[in-house]
């Protein structure tokens, strides 16, 4: 076999991307990944019971949709589609009420009270430009594509969440629908820059809202193989990579991998300040996930719940900063921030006809074994009487079991590093290019590098890209 201009270690969105840009650049490329199936993040499977088809890990994707590389990838062409719920998330509180992100101002603001007005003041700006915007939010740390636009954003994303939802809106409805989405961070609602998660995931929604794929996330990883393959490249599963030292003739390998596993493999290969920065490298708070196999749709409270494939079950703002700040400082939520989704309300063919699946996840401690099932079901029940009723089976992934099924996940950081200030612009190390290493050939090209987690791709695009511009003159180990 001739030896491939490109090897990409890891079929994770981020690593099938980086290959997609090579192979579109005329590069010969091909995958490694050490699973028996690909996908990283983005796996579909039967985790509770046969025909019941569940996602692994990401399952909503309102920054897929808005991906200015995958947007320009022919990924309907490949058996990619994308099913729009009619509104993108709910948001329940006790009192029966119901905040609502729809994909219209206006009809979000209808169920947001007193605070419709503010709502749509704060977003406006982002909703009409949210593609544009997204071209320099999705990116790495250089000079942007639109400077004033990313400014104005800029001023307002580098805030607490806490604090933009508490002097902004004057409702419980709005505080807590901003905080519900700033928590995706996944780390203290009163720290920079929790905004910019609110403000981006609310801006999608409203744009182009947040969709699921049909028949699992793991339609998504095979659309971007199937494309890649028509491209010439390849992809080699059950094939891991323990050094990269096997690759001595190969001119440019993108690693589709963490810290923890970059050293691993190439460690004897990286000295000085980027070794200790890749081994001072911060992961962020764990994830507690569920899965079940149900035999009804969730009986909501409040029925307009049943419109949203996502539904975020914290209650208000200071009940989900509590919970939020409770995994960096190793301790447990006592009423933990569940992020659910029932796909199965608008896929059936993720279950056997009249029956329904859910999947949920919860913050907990990096690392932190503790079994969160009642918790996590007690929040759900707390909106939904009698949901227990209705579970036929059920799947627990601990951060452990999560980091088991896929190694990037480190002690179930979902994110790939702790999504703090420095390393929002600064990861896996503080250089001008994040993605090249001191390696002549060697690149990173995984969520650990700009702009870090969610199913996107443009870690692995922008990898690619620097690659591309240093033309691959050397091996990767010269």
């Amino acid at each position: 076999m001739a030896t491939p201009d490109a090897v990409v270690v890891g079929s994770g969105p981020n690593g099938l991307a980086a290959a997609v840009a090579m192979a579109r650049a005329g590069r010969s490329v091909v995958v490694r990944e050490a699973a028996d199936v690909i996908g990283g993040g983005t796996r579909t499977e039967e985790l509770t019971l046969p025909g019941f088809l569940h996602d692994v890990c990401s399952t909503v994707h309102p920054l897929g949709v808005s991906s200015p590389f995958f947007r320009a990838l022919p990924l309907a062409e490949h058996g990619l589609e994308w099913i729009h719920p009619p509104t993108c998330l709910a948001h329940p509180l006790d009192d029966g009420s119901v905040g609502l992100l729809e994909r219209s101002m206006d009809e979000t603001g209808a169920s947001l009270g007193e605070d419709a007005r503010a709502w749509k003041r704060l977003m406006r700006p982002w909703v009409k430009r949210w593609l544009v915007l997204a071209e320099d939010v999705l990116g790495p740390l250089e000079f942007p594509d639109h400077p004033l636009l990313l400014a104005r954003f800029g001023r307002l994303a580098i805030r607490p969440a806490y604090g933009l939802a508490k002097s902004t809106f004057s409702g419980e409805r709005a505080r807590a629908l901003f905080a519900g989405n700033a928590a995706h961070a996944m780390v203290p609602l009163t720290r920079s820059p929790t905004a910019a998660f609110g403000l981006t995931l609310v801006a999608a929604g409203h744009a182009v809202g947040w969709p699921i794929a049909r028949g699992g996330s793991r339609s998504i990883s095979a659309a971007l193989a199937s494309y890649l393959r028509s491209l010439g490249g390849e992809i080699v599963t059950g094939a891991p990579v323990t050094n990269i030292d096997e690759f001595a003739d190969v001119k440019t390998v993108l690693l589709d991998l963490t810290p923890k596993q970059v050293l691993r493999v190439a460690g004897h290969r990286l000295h000085g300040r980027y070794r200790r920065a890749l081994e001072r490298f911060r992961y962020g708070a764990g994830s507690f996930k569920m899965d079940w196999a149900l035999s009804g749709p969730i009986p909501w409270r409040n029925p307009e719940c049943a419109r949203a494939a996502t539904v975020h079950l914290g209650g208000t703002l200071d009940e989900i900063a509590a919970s939020e700040a409770a995994p960096l400082e190793g301790k447990v939520p006592e009423t933990p921030f569940v992020l659910l989704v029932q796909p199965t309300l608008f896929d059936p063919s993720r279950a056997p006809q009249g029956k329904h699946i859910a999947w949920a996840y919860c913050h907990v401690p990096f690392g932190c074994d503790v079994d969160m099932t009642q918790a996590v079901e007690d929040q759900i029940e707390r909106f939904a009487p009698g949901f227990r009723d209705l579970v036929i089976a059920r799947s627990v992934m601990r951060p452990s079991e999560l980091e088991a099924h896929n190694p990037n996940l480190v002690g179930g950081d979902i994110s790939a590093g702790a999504m703090t200030l420095r390393q929002v612009f600064f990861r896996p190390a503080l250089r001008h290019n994040p993605y090249a290493t001191p390696v002549e050939g060697l690149y990173l090209c995984s969520a650990s590098t700009p702009p870090g987690g969610a199913v996107h791709g443009m870690c692995g695009y922008y990898a690619a890209r620097a690659a591309l511009d240093r033309k691959m003159e050397a091996p990767a180990h010269s």
